[in-house]
């Protein structure tokens, strides 16, 4: 059975319901008004494919219109997200027509060099293209077990930690973050509209946690950080078994962010921290004096979508000198099929052309996508039988270039 006769369309606002129910059914989920409210207040219509059969929405894929900090540079990205598939529907091609429809609409609009998702399932989206270019670690803290540096007088004597109310601190927390952000690659923006939906604190999203709380280290230059935590009351024959849930931590500098890290290990009635977007190689794992107990899990983040290969290679920076042609095969979008001459300069700037030169290097578009953060070895895709040195030493050196000096940290599940 197929689903040739099934129309996928743009999105309208009055498709909003009915896309609800859909992903609520699929996801095993169930939102409140005001969850949903809070859904469509970034929910673009315009970027929003529908599969319609009938007078039934049987399928969905969105994207947002936001930046990602890559190495070195900030890009335009879709954000895709809220992708689904109805069971009465599945098998007959609906997600492959969405995923290569929304693919071509992107090229085409010409704006966004990549596209960037998280996946509910990692098996889907490397058939479109998509390369997992980031993983982080989820923290299950053992409180009591670990002990971090004492407090400098001097250096903590810089700033004061202040209690804030999340709903009304966006444009505080905004203002560090937008300091950092053009840094901290896998971060994407934030617009005021953005802040207020990953600071919409619905009850019924808590899993039985208490509200969203805010602290902030105020200096007399301004805000150093913040982080955002709520808690979850335990108790055992034994007394107090609390849990504190991080997130979001922010710092500008190291002392910043030691100090809110004393402050979110040491509330009271608390036996557990959980943080779930640390990066591979958080600094916490150097501070404390006993990292096993930070329970560190190695989990997914992001997959990328090289949407136009010579913009995106030119966009982002490099850590290494190169000159290089790199054979790219895509099976999806003709246009970044080829071979690309990659020249990158001492700064680590680079300019991406087309060329009818020998390559150097070549691999899939996904191979390209998982490297592109600067976390993924092409060496490491090479030794799986991914990516192909076609030119002795060209790998090593490409390979080099690519990483960059600080591994991606996902901030925000979208």
């Amino acid at each position: 059975m197929d689903a040739s006769d099934t129309v996928i369309r743009a999105g309208t606002a009055h498709d909003w319901d009915a896309i609800c129910e859909l992903l609520t059914d699929l996801f095993h989920e169930s939102w409140s008004q005001e969850t949903r409210d809070a859904e469509q207040s970034v929910w673009e219509p315009e970027r929003s494919l529908v599969a319609e059969d009938g007078d039934v929405v049987a399928g969905h894929a969105a994207a947002y219109t936001r930046e990602l900090t890559v190495p070195g540079a900030v890009v335009p990205a879709a954000h895709i997200s809220l992708v689904g598939v109805a069971p009465t529907h599945r098998r007959r091609g609906l997600l492959t027509r969405m995923m290569h429809r929304q693919l071509g609409e992107i090229a085409a609009a010409g704006r966004e060099p990549i596209a960037v998702l998280w996946a509910s399932e990692t098996k889907i989206y490397p058939r479109f293209g998509y390369g997992h270019a980031a993983q982080r670690l989820r923290l299950n803290i053992a409180t009591p077990e670990v002990r971090l540096p004492a407090a400098d007088p001097v250096t903590s004597a810089k700033g004061r930690l202040r209690a804030v109310d999340p709903r009304t601190a966006h444009a505080t927390f905004a203002a560090v973050r937008d300091q950092l952000r053009p840094g901290r690659t896998g971060w994407s923006s934030r617009d005021d509209t953005w802040w207020k939906f990953v600071l919409a604190d619905e009850e019924s999203q808590r899993d039985g946690a208490t509200k969203l709380h805010g602290v902030v280290l105020e200096t007399p230059e301004g805000p150093a950080g913040y982080a955002l935590w709520r808690a979850k009351r335990g108790w055992t024959e034994k007394g107090p078994d609390g849990v504190v849930h991080v997130q979001e931590l922010v710092a500008a500098d190291p002392e910043t962010y030691l100090t809110l890290w004393r402050y979110l290990l040491s509330i009271d009635l608390v036996r557990r921290v959980t943080y779930g977007m640390a990066s591979l190689d958080d600094p916490l794992f150097h501070l404390v004096d006993e990292p096993r107990r930070l329970g560190g899990e190695l989990a997914d983040a992001l997959w990328i979508r090289v949407i136009d290969v010579a913009a995106a290679l030119s966009a982002r920076r490099y850590s290494a000198p190169l000159d290089m042609v790199l054979e790219v095969t895509d099976r999806l979008l003709d246009t970044n099929q080829g071979r690309w001459r990659l020249t990158v300069t001492e700064d680590g700037r680079a300019t991406c052309t087309r060329t009818d030169a020998p390559a150097d290097v070549a691999c899939d578009v996904l191979d390209l996508g998982a490297a592109y953060l600067g976390a993924v070895s092409l060496a490491a895709l090479a030794a799986a039988g991914r990516v192909r040195e076609l030119t002795p030493g060209a790998l090593r050196r490409t390979a080099a270039a690519f990483l960059w000096h600080r591994l991606p940290q996902p901030a925000e599940v979208f």
